[in-house]
């Protein structure tokens, strides 16, 4: 269920983070948020008429999350990223601006990580974008298969060092 044994770094999520249209952004999603460490820092940036979906699969982390950060925009679901438009549509929302991820796709089946990236790739508004970073180039293919555009970056100092791919419809 982890896609690592340490949180990410300070450096990691500045760099996830100042990727995102801050201004524009107004439904923002986040797959396994787990201990809320890019959850915590998407909350300080967002618009305060934002809403922040986090989807995390382990009932324990979203129960955690639930319970220690109290914020208003904040959404928690139980449940699979899989589900994104259903869980969209049951929040009344329509489109995503952007995806935030560092959901673990290598450990994944391939059909699930095909069904996820399909999914996100129809959750999204045209103009939106899907950031997530992997420590592995796996993920790579499927990406340029699913999204019209994808740019990748690396940031050395995480443990382990990570991939950064920023993706759009």
């Amino acid at each position: 269920m982890l896609g690592a044994v340490v949180p990410s770094s300070p450096f990691l999520v500045n760099d996830m983070m100042n990727q995102v249209d801050w201004e524009r952004a107004r439904v923002l999603i986040e797959y396994g948020p787990g201990v809320g460490t890019f959850t915590r820092e998407i909350l300080k940036r967002m618009r305060k008429d934002a809403v922040l979906i986090a989807i995390e699969l382990n009932s324990e982390f979203a129960e955690y999350l639930s319970e220690n950060l109290c914020d208003p925009r904040l959404c928690v679901v139980q449940g699979s990223a899989a589900r994104v438009r259903s869980i969209l549509s049951e929040h009344n929302l329509m489109l995503a601006d952007c995806i935030i991820c560092g959901l673990p796709y290598r450990n994944m089946a391939e059909s699930l990580r095909r069904e996820i990236l399909d999914e996100s790739r129809l959750a999204l508004k045209p103009e939106g974008s899907m950031l997530l970073f992997q420590y592995t180039r796996t993920l790579q293919p499927y990406l340029e298969s699913s999204f019209s555009s994808v740019k990748l970056n690396f940031q050395l100092f995480n443990v382990l060092p990570a991939l950064i791919f920023h993706c759009t419809r």
